[in-house]
């Protein structure tokens, strides 16, 4: 993530954002909470509550004109990283 912000700012003018640096592999957030949760050895129990209206129903950014514009792309998966 922070090579991608780095070759943002050391960009030509002309490249704008938004630009979307994210994971392109989708997960649910229940599956990232239960990887912290295991993770971490964590005793914290998982509470349902409703979603708020805006929430976003896929969580998959896409990141190609982040590929195309500043060949970036995540170097480290998300469990290695979290790890």
């Amino acid at each position: 993530m922070i090579s991608g912000i780095v070759k943002l700012m050391g960009s030509d003018d002309e490249i704008t954002g938004p630009i979307n640096l994210g994971n392109p592999n989708e997960f649910s957030m229940l599956e990232l909470v239960a990887k912290i949760i295991e993770l971490t050895d964590s005793s914290s129990a998982l509470v349902n509550a409703p979603l708020p209206a805006d929430d976003p129903m896929q969580r998959q950014p896409d990141i190609s004109y982040a590929q195309q514009t500043l060949a970036w792309e995540p170097q480290i998966q998300l469990a290695e990283g979290m790890a």
